[in-house]
């Protein structure tokens, strides 16, 4: 029957239709009616004596509620040196748990309910989301309660969204456009910016769970907060359980926005090159505006003249016309509370870079010194007006927009008033906010392609600065953007060497057996039995490992399919196996001597060498032991030892391993033994991510044993 119906409909459109065209001679003298008002009720607004305040949406579609706490705080808030905090608050917020259940006992709780509860942050704010049945309201909302306000951060879950932010740093130059987009960021605001920071192997090894506890500690205060409802409740009711709920809650310090700082880059043309693609990437910024500027309204006109999806002069002259792209579009960008930046993006063939270059740039000079005609203003504001149907078609939408409202400070009835605003824009306004905010003559120019494809060298269009995206190596400073006018990004401040920090380096060096024994080991031979975890399970092997000072390793691994030796030396890095003699790679050699530099022994030998430098960062309590964190600085290699101050033994290490597999690699010592009069760790768990990845138990120790060169020598077959 409902079928019928819906035919019977769409056919009646279909005859109406075809009547409407029958009585004009010509599609552009069909008349469209204007578009009705939208009357969709506004959610109650309530604020609380301590500063929060609450939007309670009435839905009864579904049974369905959902809510959302929005806390003011987040990327733009965390310290430059431990830029990427927010990312792993943000994961660990929900995974960690809370103190009366961990993240796993949270999803078998939510699953069993298929509800939902999760956390999530940006550049200016965090929030904890929820969307749960009607029926299991009650049951899951003290837990979304209870997770936005106690977190517990445990330390499994740091461990593994720090692997996962090393894994995401290690890709981050494999999209093409993905370079793009963050370095054109740092040429519009400058490298230093807030909104330019970048995440590197360095600034998360830093982050700490005392961190944080602290960030939250910072902003999570109901005065911070904006609570959104909207689903299949009684408002009146909801009301009070949140009254009830959250209205003994003491204010707390009042989120400041930090202050914006731009220094884009001078004009020119800059270039990053990526020889695995064939196609460039291009783009063009200068400084925006913000949201709240009168002429934003002309603005948006005109960014839809300029780039609208299929009618702005982009697609038209550049695609359609000349056909040197797919997808092209940008304009000026406006902030809700910080500028935003004029920003033009397009893809082109390798073979026509220069020419897109210049296409590009000649149709941004088009939007001061050609007029903007009677019909593309008409159908910018058409094409304006019929998306802006969309943004406000449901309550939960009309919810969502007068919390983004409160959010930034914007009067209630914004949105509402913006299809007037639109309406009266004319062309000479148009004009005017194009001649006052686009300037060809600023722009940073920035190409992310192989040049050796490009139909002329770059530089054929002017002085070109390259820009180094080399990722840096774990513990090394990050590249320099390239900006040739603003200053290079700096890499995360290195913590200060302290007499506290060496005193504390001193105590583990005597609690070894002192600076003597430690200076007279030359070679040590170790034995060992591991428990590896691996894909397919648990794995047994016998190692024996010896090191000769300062910088070789041989290494004897039996496992159930054979024994593999791998040799690492300054000259060379070889591995034996069933399978023969194999060359290993430079990155390889690359990381054994990062770890040879920050092996305990070869530290203590190096304690009053200035390359070699120690400060205290924080503590930790581990089992009952307060620990001191000491950051070691082993001539450019890090770690950081958890050291007992009142014996200088070492309880815990944490480094951060190189490459994709990465992730910061945490070892607990069990145990300590003394051999030949020098104290070494004999059990240890070391995981990676959170995830235990091997067991070490040290059956034997030989101190200067007698050890043939040759075994560090590759053999000739």
């Amino acid at each position: 029957m409902k079928r019928r119906i819906v035919m019977a409909t769409f056919v009646s459109l279909i005859a109406f239709a075809s009547i409407a065209i029958a009585q004009v001679d010509d599609y552009r003298k069909i008349q469209t009616p204007s578009l009705h008002s939208i009357q969709i009720p506004q959610p109650k607004r309530i604020q609380l004596p301590n500063g929060m305040v609450i939007f309670l949406q009435e839905d009864h579609e579904l049974p369905l509620i959902r809510g959302t706490a929005n806390i003011r705080g987040g990327g733009r808030d965390e310290p430059a040196e431990k830029t990427g905090l927010v990312g792993i608050l943000r994961q660990a917020w929900r995974t960690g748990g809370t103190a009366t259940k961990t993240g796993d006992e949270l999803d078998d709780f939510l699953e069993s309910r298929s509800a939902f509860v999760e956390t999530g942050a940006d550049a200016d704010s965090m929030s904890v989301n929820l969307n749960v049945l009607k029926g299991d309201f009650d049951a899951v909302f003290p837990i979304w309660v209870d997770l936005l306000r106690n977190p517990q951060f445990r330390q499994d879950k740091i461990d593994l969204a720090k692997t996962q932010a090393n894994t995401s740093i290690s890709r981050r130059n494999d999209d093409p456009g993905s370079i793009l987009g963050r370095e054109a960021n740092k040429l519009g605001y400058g490298p230093g910016s807030i909104y330019a920071r970048q995440t590197e192997y360095a600034t998360i090894a830093a982050i700490t769970r005392d961190d944080l506890l602290a960030f939250h500690k910072r902003f999570v205060y109901p005065n911070n907060i904006i609570l959104g409802f909207v689903g299949d409740f009684d408002s009146a009711k909801l009301e009070k359980k949140l009254r009830g709920t959250f209205a003994s809650w003491p204010k707390g310090p009042q989120a400041v926005k930090p202050a914006f700082v731009s220094n884009p880059a001078k004009p020119g043309l800059y270039f990053v090159s990526k020889e695995d693609v064939t196609q460039a990437n291009i783009a063009m910024v200068h400084p925006g505006i913000l949201r709240n500027n009168p002429d934003y309204y002309a603005v948006e006109v005109m960014n839809t003249i300029f780039s609208n999806v299929f009618s702005g002069r982009l697609m038209q002259r550049l695609r359609t016309q000349r056909g040197l792209t797919y997808g092209v579009g940008g304009g000026i960008g406006a902030g809700w509370d910080d500028p935003a930046l004029f920003t033009v993006r397009m893809a082109t063939k390798s073979g026509t870079t220069l020419e897109s270059v210049a296409a590009l740039k000649n149709e941004v000079a088009g939007l001061i010194n050609t007029p903007f005609t009677p019909e593309e203003m008409s159908l910018a504001k058409e094409a304006i007006l019929n998306a802006y149907v969309f943004t406000m078609d449901s309550r939960d939408k009309a919810l969502s927009q007068q919390v983004l409202l409160e959010f930034y400070g914007f009067p209630p009835d914004y949105f509402a008033k913006f299809p007037a605003q639109i309406q009266k824009v004319t062309a000479d306004d148009v004009t005017r906010v194009a001649k006052k905010y686009v300037h060809p003559e600023e722009l940073a120019v920035l190409v992310v392609g192989n040049e050796k494809e490009f139909e002329k060298p770059l530089g054929t269009l002017g002085n070109v600065t390259t820009i180094d995206v080399t990722i840096p190596e774990p513990g090394a400073k990050p590249a320099a953007s390239g900006s040739a006018s603003a200053p290079a990004a700096t890499a995360a401040p290195a913590p200060v060497a302290s007499a506290e920090g060496l005193a504390l380096a001193k105590k583990v060096l005597a609690f070894v057996g002192g600076k003597e024994k430690v200076d007279a080991m030359q070679t040590v031979r170790y034995t060992e039995s591991r428990v590896l975890n691996t894909p397919q399970g648990e794995m047994n092997a016998d190692v024996t490992t010896t090191v000769k000072a300062p910088d070789m390793v041989r290494q004897e691994m039996t496992l159930p399919m054979g024994t593999m030796t791998s040799v690492m030396t300054p000259n060379a890095a070889f591995a034996i196996t069933p399978m023969g003699i194999q060359d290993l790679p430079s990155s390889a050699r690359a990381s054994a001597s990062g770890e040879m530099k920050i092996d305990f022994f070869n530290v203590l030998r190096h304690v009053d060498d200035p390359k070699y430098s120690f400060a205290i960062v924080g503590t930790e309590k581990i089992g009952d032991v307060t620990t001191q964190i000491l950051d070691v600085n082993a001539d450019g290699a890090h770690a950081k030892w958890y050291v007992d101050p009142a014996t200088g033994k070492v309880l815990r290490r944490a480094r951060v391993a190189a490459g994709p597999a990465g992730g910061e690699i945490v070892t607990d010592f069990t145990e300590w033994k003394a051999f030949g009069g020098i104290t070494f760790p004999t059990a240890s768990t070391s995981t990676r991510g959170g995830e235990k990845f091997s067991q070490v138990k040290v059956t034997n120790v030989e101190v200067n044993p007698t050890v043939d060169a040759a075994v560090f020598e590759k053999p000739k077959s």
